[in-house]
């Protein structure tokens, strides 16, 4: 571990919820439902896009594999078109992943597990992908080089620019009158694969446009549990949101300060 590895360390650390603030309530706000991941797997299917796609469609041409890592219901992997290895914690994700991707005629195989405890089980592949998964991972270095081992042709990591939580920043000031961090960025991100000798390719570009909730109330049902509020505090969440700029009629997550995307890809 150097310097920069230890950096970005530190900077994810920092992101712990007070425990006072999260023992109030009985609700995990680490918890994302699939069917959130189910909607992005599904819009990328729909309608693939982005600089990540790009440069892992060039990699595996036809006939080659794709291993996804922190796959959730495949919004990477699945648009690619080819047969996938999934790695994912959540069975439920990869229940979603295999349903669609049966749907779509091909071929997959899934494990259970967080990368890269699972890499020794886990088959090479032609492109390994792993979308915005570097921020829930303090010991980045390792897990790089574990995607590397597993790559022939390229390796995907996509992630945005700052911290995806930082979007909710403003709202952690006003509900509970603390002040979030805002680090590590992606490029905190590439200075730990510099250390471990991986020299990137790095493009940028505006976010693609996320889907919208089902509802408003579900925007702001998982809002609250991010949070860490009470049920009885939604009412309040729900004014706040709408006056920060959230359009009931089109209700998606606040933008993070950078709605900024970064594609950082290299050849093992």
């Amino acid at each position: 571990m150097g310097a920069a590895a230890d950096r970005w360390r530190e900077q994810l650390l920092a992101w712990a919820i007070p425990p006072e603030i999260l023992s109030a309530v009985p609700d995990s706000p680490w918890t994302v439902p699939t069917q959130m991941f189910a909607r992005r797997a599904d819009t990328s299917v729909a309608a693939p896009e982005g600089a990540s796609y790009r440069r892992a469609r060039e990699a595996v041409g036809d006939g080659g594999s794709v291993l996804d890592v922190g796959a959730g219901a495949g919004a990477a992997s699945l648009p690619l078109g080819s047969p996938i290895t999934a790695v994912d914690v959540s069975p439920d994700m990869l229940a979603a992943l295999t349903t669609r991707a049966q749907r779509l005629g091909l071929a997959v195989h899934t494990i259970e597990g967080r990368w890269p405890d699972v890499a020794r089980q886990t088959p090479a592949a032609d492109v390994v992908v792993c979308h915005h998964v570097a921020y829930n991972v303090a010991d980045l270095a390792p897990f790089a080089i574990a995607l590397t081992e597993h790559s022939r042709r390229r390796v995907v990591l996509e992630l945005t620019a700052n911290h995806p939580m930082a979007a909710l920043n403003p709202l952690w000031t006003e509900m509970h009158g603390i002040t979030r961090p805002t680090g590590p960025t992606a490029w905190d991100a590439v200075d730990v694969l510099h250390e471990v000798g991986i020299r990137p390719e790095i493009e940028t570009g505006p976010r693609p446009l996320r889907p919208e909730y089902p509802s408003f109330q579900d925007l702001v049902a998982i809002t609250r549990r991010r949070l860490c509020l009470p049920p009885e505090r939604e009412a309040e969440l729900a004014r706040t949101l709408v006056r920060l700029g959230v359009d009931p009629e089109h209700p998606r997550d606040l933008p993070p300060p950078q709605d900024v995307v970064a594609t950082v890809w290299w050849s093992p």
